[in-house]
């Protein structure tokens, strides 16, 4: 049992708590508290990245309660993996929000961004589904608070919303989990794998209505159609570094289906059998053209980069749709590119605000301090987004139009996807030259009394003040990452296929978790030495 793994949620809780008793009044103190315990946190991240990365699976017994009985954290490829991306945006979002000076707008956002980041470490590491549970409710809470940041009544409109959906979608969980304990006397993970393996098909009508309820309870957190409505309002109304934050949240919906769906409901699962092809896949499909089809429309900038959320997690449901290890292995490789492409357009929406009289809305405006820059981090950032080459979203969509090849909807696929990147390109690059390059060529036209009468009024009280450089070390960060996404594709595709093939066939997870290192799984269904087939049917015929 490895201590350690526990140290992702218990480090920014303790956190949170110190800040909110000892230095709620003291900003600095706060902030200095923040950066040290991200930067500690993407240490232990990448110790724990590290220590999966040979195919180990750790885990840690809450109170020293073995599993199914016991609370478990578990840490593995896929958990690690994601843990490590949580700990890379919190830090360089956290250097935004210090240096735009966004936490000091409100009360209690270092505490309540701690909480936000132990709730979804945690989401990544539990083992149990009843805590997987908890957890979301954590990060629910948290999130409310940081949306509704600084206040606002558009602010607290959309934040109300997000909750009323969300809390639909707790209320389902509920029911899928009662349903599932109801069945199998167990909320373990690990156990469900067999138990639910060696269900008879016959009488599994139960089993399906879970499978069903926790596919949609996953799919309002990742937002897809029909149950996307909340994410469009949600987070273009959060503060910039909030708005970049939730680019993971999505994610945690993502990650939920993947490893329910590969650990206790697998693909070859006869009593779940077509729910991805058949359900999910065609909502992604649709989710991603519709997305796009927001991007095209959308009359400001924080509205166009929350629809391309949605078109982006449209294309990471369609990888995960095909339930393929070739799906996966390209659902994986976008998850984080779509991280780092979200966070980056969100700030930068955040800069362009505050620097620009016309604030977000896609329309003209005077030029603005540090433009051309912040014009180039833009083009970086929507292409990546629209996937055009060279950066890592073309690399991204190949991976998924190649891993589509074994799939009955190959047409339908190939359709969507290049047409919504058609569509996604022209969209952003309307924004684009309408937000940047229009106000450059304004300014060329104009004499300096012009000119002076065209800045607007905060661009001239800007003047003789430098910009704050945090903002865009921040974004730069993040195009650097995708870049070097696209760089070191080689070896970052081939972690990915070691991550799906151990989540394909869960054997060490399984016998990590229950310590059971008889017992072996492949596919979500049990082979050991009492007689169990693989078809969850004993020697003798009984279940």
């Amino acid at each position: 049992m490895s201590h350690w793994i526990v140290l992702p949620v218990v480090l920014p809780a303790m956190l949170a708590a110190a800040m909110t008793l000892l230095a709620r009044y003291h900003a600095g103190v706060e902030r200095a508290l923040s950066l040290a315990g991200l930067t500690a946190f993407l240490a232990l991240a990448l110790g724990l990245a590290w220590q999966a990365g040979d195919g180990t699976v750790t885990i840690y017994q809450l109170g020293a309660w073995q599993a199914p009985f016991g609370i478990v954290l578990v840490a593995d490829r896929l958990s690690t993996y994601m843990v490590l991306l949580l700990a890379i945006l919190s830090l360089l979002v956290m250097l935004h929000a210090i240096g735009s000076g966004w936490d000091k707008r409100g009360r209690h956002f270092h505490p309540l961004f701690q909480f936000q980041i132990m709730g979804i470490a945690g989401a990544f590491l539990t083992g149990d589904i009843f805590n997987l549970f908890v957890f979301f409710e954590v990060l629910l809470i948290a999130s409310y608070g940081l949306l509704v940041h600084s206040g606002g009544a558009k602010r607290v409109r959309a934040g109300t919303q997000y909750v009323l959906y969300n809390l639909l979608g707790s209320t389902l969980f509920l029911f899928a989990l009662g349903t599932l304990y109801a069945e199998t006397g167990t909320l373990n993970m690990a156990d469900l794998a067999g138990r639910v393996a060696m269900i008879d098909p016959g009488a599994s009508a139960s089993i399906r209505v879970a499978a069903v309820l926790l596919l949609l309870v996953f799919a309002v957190k990742a937002a897809l159609l029909p149950l996307h409505f909340w994410l469009p309002a949600a987070y273009s109304q959060a503060p910039g570094p909030v708005a970049a934050l939730f680019a993971i949240m999505t994610k945690v919906g993502a990650y939920a289906i993947i490893r329910i769906y590969t650990l206790v409901f697998p693909p070859d699962l006869e009593v779940t059998a077509g729910l991805h092809e058949v359900w999910l896949l065609p909502l992604a499909l649709i989710s991603l053209a519709i997305g796009m089809i927001g991007v095209l429309a959308a009359r400001s900038l924080d509205r166009l980069v929350a629809f391309a959320v949605v078109g982006s997690m449209g294309m990471v449901m369609t990888a995960i749709g095909l339930m393929s290890e070739a799906g996966l292995t390209a659902a994986l490789y976008y998850v984080a590119h779509s991280t780092f492409a979200t966070a980056a357009l969100f700030l930068l929406v955040d800069i362009v605000g505050q620097r620009r009289g016309a604030g977000a809305r896609i329309e003209g405006g005077a030029p603005m301090v540090g433009g051309p820059l912040l014009g180039g981090l833009f083009f970086a950032s929507a292409i990546a987004m629209a996937g055009l080459p060279p950066l890592s979203g073309f690399l991204g969509k190949l991976l998924i139009l190649d891993a589509a090849y074994d799939s009955t909807l190959i047409a339908w696929i190939w359709t969507v996807v290049l047409g919504s990147s058609l569509v996604a390109v022209v969209g952003f690059a309307r924004a684009g030259s309408t937000v940047f390059w229009k106000p450059q060529q304004v300014a060329k036209g104009m004499d300096d009394l012009e000119a002076e009468q065209h800045i607007s009024e905060a661009d001239r009280d800007s003047r003789g003040k430098s910009a704050p450089a945090l903002p865009v070390v921040a974004v730069g960060g993040f195009v650097a990452l995708l870049a070097a996404q696209t760089i070191f594709a080689g070896p970052m595709t081939d972690y990915m296929r070691a991550t799906v093939d151990q989540l394909m066939r869960p054997g060490a997870y399984v016998s990590t978790v229950l310590d059971t290192p008889g017992k072996e799984i492949s596919y979500g269904h049990y082979e050991d030495e009492a007689g169990y087939d693989e078809s969850g049917s004993s020697e003798e015929g009984g279940h």
